[in-house]
């Protein structure tokens, strides 16, 4: 058996008039199309999970949305899961009544589908990871950690903590305050401490 979740009744008991037939419709659907759904709010809106997320809906002042987790893995036979739909709106574009839905069959379809992807473990293709951007260090900056031997550590730290100390010099508002606040830098890096070591634990 499924699970239902009361806050998904008063999400749709909360929704506008115009919403409220739509939202218990698909989740009619959902349950019909798979049994043992279970119903959960992410982000403040209702979603179906089976073995995973499967589906989501959601309603806005003027219209509802309807989406699936892994759409661009879905087959398309009726067109609604590919590239060129706004994902924003969800695959089924801007829904302002039942009429907008496909037909019950289509949709139970597609439900199914999406469960039989959860069922047997495949995952949406891991995005390609942006492209690092190189951390430019001032040339007096390096100048400095060489004469401290302090370079090796800045090296250690991770990226993030990198660029912790040189936007903390580039928001410098005079040479004098960007010099002293590389000096301060020197000491604490050649302990192995971050910029921000005050506030960790």
């Amino acid at each position: 058996m499924g699970k239902s979740d009361n806050r998904i009744d008063l999400y749709i008991d909360h929704a506008a008039v115009f919403a409220q037939p739509i939202l218990n419709h698909l989740r009619m659907l959902v349950h019909e199309a798979c049994p043992e759904i279970t119903e959960k709010i992410k982000w403040g809106c209702p979603h179906f999970d089976y073995k995973g997320p499967v589906c989501h809906m959601a309603a806005f002042k003027n219209h509802c949305a309807f989406g699936f987790w892994k759409g661009a893995l879905l087959p398309d036979l009726h067109h609604l899961v590919g590239e060129d739909k706004t994902h924003a709106m969800g695959h089924l574009g801007k829904l302002e009544s039942v009429e907008d839905l496909p037909g019950d069959d289509v949709l139970i379809t597609y439900i199914q589908n999406a469960v039989i992807l959860n069922k047997e473990g495949i995952k949406l293709p891991k995005k390609d990871a942006a492209p690092k951007t190189e951390l430019l260090v001032p040339d007096d900056f390096i100048e400095r950690l060489v004469a401290a031997d302090a370079g090796v550590n800045f090296e250690k730290f991770s990226t993030s903590k990198r660029k912790e100390y040189l936007d903390w010099f580039n928001e410098a508002k005079t040479e004098a305050t960007r010099n002293k606040r590389m000096d301060t830098a020197i000491e604490w890096i050649a302990k192995g401490k971050s910029r921000n070591w005050k506030y960790e634990r």
